[in-house]
């Protein structure tokens, strides 16, 4: 049994063990005597990259996303492998999405993408230096559907305002970016 702030855990069920995260049902107890259920996606995290060139310029993929069925805008980013640093895992994501390597990575930031339901916790990286690799992108077959872009900064603001990027650690990730990289490549 485990004891948190305002509840007692009784029970934790996996209801599933799956490939990109498990699904964990746990009963609680309040100190009033009232029960509740959680119900938890438990997610190793990942890493998302913001390439951007010495110009301002951010290098951006689109994909399909199959639960939305729709191909959208988004920064490179994967999930962390067993007892990956989350580093090399930006590392790796960037040259097998996009072709590039950088120089330099820079941590701006980490956050919980979901913390009412979801354990995934992104750590987000400034990539500075961007050299292509003479083997280009290496997809994994589910990546096919990826081509990359390259956007002014300034532009991929403005595409977040008119909702052209939905996805949410991009939009996280080119504010921080924008912050990070100076007023003279947004203007």
């Amino acid at each position: 049994m485990s004891k948190r702030m305002n509840y007692t855990r009784k029970k934790r069920d996996i209801i599933h063990k799956g490939v990109v995260f498990d699904l964990i049902v746990d009963h609680i107890e309040y100190p009033s005597g009232n029960g509740s259920v959680r119900e938890v996606a438990k997610h190793p995290g990942g890493a998302v990259v913001v390439p951007v060139f010495e110009n301002g310029d951010v290098l951006m993929i689109k994909q399909y996303r199959y639960p939305i069925d729709e191909i959208i805008y988004e920064l490179p980013a994967g999930k962390l492998d067993p007892d990956e640093d989350p580093e090399d895992c930006a590392r790796r994501e960037l040259e097998e999405e996009t072709g590039y390597r950088a120089e330099r990575l820079e941590k701006l930031t980490a956050f919980y993408t979901s913390p009412g339901f979801c354990t995934e916790k992104l750590h987000i990286y400034l990539a500075t230096g961007l050299k292509m690799l003479e083997s280009g992108q290496r997809l994994e077959e589910g990546e096919a559907s990826i081509s990359i872009e390259t956007i002014p900064l300034k532009k991929a603001l403005d595409m977040i305002a008119s909702q052209e990027i939905t996805d949410g650690k991009t939009i996280v990730g080119l504010f921080l970016a924008m912050r990070h990289v100076g007023e003279l490549t947004v203007n």
